[in-house]
């Protein structure tokens, strides 16, 4: 072979072994040239492999991503415009609120994974001027039978709890379930809720030519390097050596700097800020700029460093945490560089906003890389992906129950479920999380179907939840994106709270997979038509793609983050049965539904069949009820009836309260009438997951006067039962002690961790 050409074969070659490092095609390779009218120099290809990923650029979501619902009266900040959604909650108040994952970290190193995760989730919040006063968070993992996955639990929820402990912000509320299809790529969402004064929002954006552009907060090095590439591939069994790529969290750090940018925001001397998270200092220089029709020149020689001899390249894409870039009023950068020094960080000037739309970096003075920002940011490029139903989803929803045998003791079909680690009692979980920091939490974790905070100096609350089920999602992914949102405001109702807004987290596979692009789209669309009807607007969120493994794809996952108001907390119902004598009541009705139900999977080992259908208009008349009832103090308790079904949720609110456990007696017609007994199993009536159902319990002289107000509503309202005594029972099938079932419930996640 001519040398010329084996030159050329292995110029080639070097090239594709470029590409594929940098996580980039030859397509893209081609666009960048023609970006930049010449070919990009190594530290150009990293700025665009970062900014161009999926996790960044979100190439392939955001044509789809259109189709949700963003604007509402009490939307100041729409999704997308800034680091997260603010909503307006009146009386000169505002809350921002978002959530983000950080899955393929915590697979690789659980603990620092998860920890860095809830600190970028806080930056996101206290860059719009808020304080963060609470954090939830949305848990998968595989079976815990296997030990890898009992590590990984473990270390997530050590490094959530580390990291929000430290940094004095309650962790008060979440979900978690598990599947083996989650055992090699848990899922791993964290949400942060901020007030903020609507007059003291801040913004993500550059302004004012010349204005210094200003590095705050830690000293950047090698840890995190690529996270944003990292992210936007698939697990495979070599991702171990992608450990740089998961960043190391420092708590007291950040608490130092959320005080100090709280401050600097105060003076009004700082006109943009953002976290330098995925894609560090790359990211928040040109997206601020992007967003501000300005450019930025920097000279990475000026960033603080903790290591010796960081490259440019380096530089920039490290992901190191507790960093924030500042654009500050020309002279005022002495009173910002004071502030920070109080608290012990780093502010330098590192650069200046321009008005040429160039990200211009420079190595003392030399110019190393000079991109135009847009191209970095709106040109990004976008695909229109391939969708395709999966081939086997038609037989997955098929579900002849002819040959499901009805259970022969019912009484072991309550306790097995209630002992599953997706509906058992998460309290090893959140007893380790300080829950009552800053002192705002009106209801304890597990006490109430979400989490309620005060907004302190007035009487009203702030209720919170976050929700979502992968195998709904899997056998129908529009009603699994409907059942999110659907639960997650029922949640909420259930405490008394009107649902304001939703943020999202939607966790997905490969988006090349014709497959996995069909559930993504059929998700948003159905994501999309609930928050319509529930008059909940989406104020933003995260797409995670890429969750797979060698072992196949995660079930997709949406997972919907809901805020809502109570304007009275003297309202605030929890969940627990309250006393003696009390009339249980089922807000909703029960149909002929069993697939893809928690009962199906642990006590048939079948993940099949159809989600329980929705009616929208139903779900939004029953949450409206419970909200009236509640205003009215009507109500004593109050349960979302969901996982498990309505024998699981009747178990749940005698036990939700550890310290005063209240027995109940269903009556058999209540539950499975005479007319329905030659059409309809006991299974589907005890253990189905219909929507749109709340348990409630009250006075019995306020029986009269919910029912009536359910008949107005259209809502279907029938007495189950009574409250007293110390047994859960239901007609002649269940009858069980209370403290057979809280020992099933309570102990089954602790003797699974503690005892292997």
């Amino acid at each position: 072979m001519p040398a010329s050409k084996t030159k050329s074969k292995n110029g080639a070659a070097k090239l594709d072994a470029l590409l594929k490092a940098h996580n980039l095609t030859q397509q893209e390779y081609e666009w960048i040239k023609q970006k930049l009218g010449r070919e990009p120099n190594i530290t150009e290809l990293g700025i665009f492999s970062v900014m161009w990923s999926e996790h960044c650029a979100y190439c392939s979501s955001r044509p789809l991503l259109k189709l949700l619902p963003t604007t509402g009266t009490k939307i100041l900040v729409k999704a997308g415009e800034e680091n997260a959604g603010v909503v307006d909650l009146g009386n000169g108040l505002a809350v921002a609120f978002k959530v983000e994952s950080h899955n393929h970290p915590s697979a690789d190193e659980p603990h620092a994974g998860a920890a860095t995760g809830v600190g970028g989730i806080i930056r996101d919040i206290f860059t719009m001027g808020a304080r963060p006063i609470a954090l939830l968070n949305s848990l998968r993992f595989g079976s815990l039978d296997a030990p890898r996955v009992r590590f990984l639990l473990n270390g997530v929820v050590r490094g959530i709890a580390d990291y929000g402990n430290c940094m004095g912000i309650p962790t008060v509320a979440g979900e978690v379930a598990f599947d083996p299809c989650y055992t090699e790529n848990p899922l791993v969402n964290v949400m942060c809720i901020g007030i903020v004064k609507p007059s003291q929002l801040a913004k993500a954006r550059s302004k004012g030519v010349g204005n210094p552009v200003m590095y705050v907060g830690s000293r950047t090095g090698r840890d995190g390097m690529g996270g944003a590439s990292f992210a936007s591939r698939e697990i495979t069994v070599a991702s171990n050596e992608d450990r740089p790529a998961v960043q190391l969290g420092d708590p007291f750090t950040e608490k130092c700097l959320l005080e100090a940018t709280l401050e600097a925001l105060a003076t009004g001397d700082v006109v943009g800020i953002q976290d330098m998270g995925a894609a560090g200092l790359t990211c928040s220089t040109s997206e601020t700029a992007s967003r501000g029709g300005c450019g930025v020149d920097f000279d990475v020689a000026k960033v603080p460093q903790r290591e010796t001899k960081m490259t440019p390249y380096e530089i920039l894409l490290s992901e190191s945490q507790e960093r924030m870039l500042l654009i500050v009023k020309a002279g005022k950068e002495e009173r910002v560089r004071q502030i920070f020094a109080k608290w012990d960080l780093q502010a330098t000037v590192i650069g200046k906003v321009t008005d040429d739309g160039l990200m211009r970096v420079r190595e003392q003075g030399k110019v190393v890389a000079e991109i135009p920002v847009k191209a970095l940011t709106d040109e990004a490029p976008v695909y229109q992906r391939p969708v395709e139903m999966p081939p086997t989803l038609r037989e997955l929803q098929t579900l002849d129950l002819k040959h499901v045998p009805e259970p022969r003791d019912y009484n072991d079909v309550l306790v097995r479920l209630l002992a599953s680690p997706t509906i058992a009692d998460k309290g090893w979980i959140y007893h380790q999380y300080d829950h009552m920091v800053r002192t705002n939490t009106a209801a304890l974790p597990g006490r109430a179907d979400a989490a309620v905070l005060r907004l302190k100096g007035t009487r009203r609350c702030l209720a919170t939840a976050i929700d979502g089920n992968g195998t709904y999602t899997l056998l129908d992914p529009y009603l699994g994106g409907q059942l999110a949102v659907a639960e997650a405001a029922r949640n909420v109702a259930c405490t008394g709270a009107v649902p304001l807004a939703v943020t999202n987290c939607l966790n997905f596979g490969n988006p090349q997979d014709p497959h996995v692009m069909w559930q993504f789209k059929r998700a948003v669309e159905g994501i999309a038509s609930a928050c319509r009807a529930l008059h909940t607007p989406v104020t933003g969120g995260n797409v995670s793609f890429y969750n797979e493994s060698p072992q196949g794809a995660v079930d997709p996952t949406p997972v919907i983050g809901m805020i809502g108001l109570i304007e009275d907390s003297s309202s605030l119902v929890t969940t627990a049965f309250k006393a003696d004598g009390d009339a249980i009541l089922l807000l909703g009705e029960t149909k002929d539904e069993l697939g893809a139900t928690e009962y199906l999977k642990v006590i048939h080992d079948l993940k099949r069949g159809r989600p329980p259908l929705i009616d929208l208009e139903r779900e939004a008349a029953v949450q409206r009820v419970v909200i009236s009832a509640a205003r009215q103090g009507w109500l004593h308790s109050a349960h979302d009836g969901s996982e498990g079904g309505l024998a699981v949720a009747m178990a749940e609110s005698c036990l939700a309260d550890p310290d005063r456990m209240f027995g109940a007696r269903i009556t058999e017609e209540a539950v499975y009438p005479a007319r329905l007994r030659r059409t309809r199993r006991l299974d589907t009536q005890l253990f189905g997951e219909s929507a749109s159902r709340i348990i409630v319990s009250c006075a019995p002289s306020a029986v009269t006067r919910l029912t009536a107000l359910a008949q107005r509503s259209g809502v279907p309202c029938t007495r189950l039962g009574t409250v007293g005594g110390k047994r859960c029972a239901i007609g002649s099938w269940i009858d069980l002690p209370l403290a057979v079932l809280s020992e099933a419930w309570r102990t089954s996640i602790p003797q699974a961790m503690e005892t292997r």
